[in-house]
């Protein structure tokens, strides 16, 4: 099921990851007409990608709403760091996978509720966890679940992150063994 590229020429995508992306975005074709404006950052705040509406489309109707999802420009592996697309392409896929399920998420919102969503993921661990999780279900439901947990695994094994943060990334994302529950349950789609 592949959408032809053409179908994202209203979306902003980086040469570097054209692949990737082009790759997680054929996983949702619900959202190809959605705006989406994917950015390579320097400094992304205690996150490699953060996906989010644009403010200013939050003014007007829901429909009209666009999205940007921040990608930082490198990634720390072992000690050393890389550009990020020298990943992995599964990784990146699941990664960017994951932030597209926010953006699905933020699809069935009005724009009250996305504003209250962001005060509550800037202050509620709890919140954070239960935003973190839906990311990753519709991931899953979208058939990513694959590539969810290369991404997964990546971070939690190979990468050579900190303990402190291989904890935070147990406690607020779903663990591989629901995952692969979820894969094995999940609905045969058309």
């Amino acid at each position: 099921m592949r959408i032809s590229e053409t179908k994202y020429i209203q979306n902003s995508i980086p040469q570097e990851l054209n692949e990737v992306i082009i790759k997680a975005l054929d996983f949702y074709p619900d959202m190809k007409d959605v705006k989406i404006e994917f950015v390579l950052s320097k400094n992304i705040r205690k996150s490699v990608m953060q996906a989010q509406p644009k403010f200013i489309t939050m003014l007007g109707p829901s429909k009209n709403r666009s999205y940007i999802i921040k990608i930082s420009r490198f990634f720390k592996l072992k000690g050393k760091v890389k550009p990020i697309q020298e990943l992995p392409d599964d990784v990146l896929v699941g990664w960017i996978g994951h932030e597209l399920g926010h953006i699905m998420d933020y699809l069935n919102r009005s724009n009250w509720s996305l504003l209250l969503f962001g005060v509550g993921y800037l202050t509620s661990k709890s919140f954070i966890m239960a935003a973190e999780r839906v990311a990753d279900t519709y991931a899953v439901d979208h058939g990513l679940g694959d590539y969810i947990l290369a991404t997964k695994n990546f971070i939690l094994h190979e990468a050579g992150m900190t303990e402190k943060y291989i904890q935070k990334i147990n406690k607020l994302y779903l663990p591989p063994e629901e995952i692969i529950y979820m894969m094995e349950n999940r609905p045969i789609q058309d």
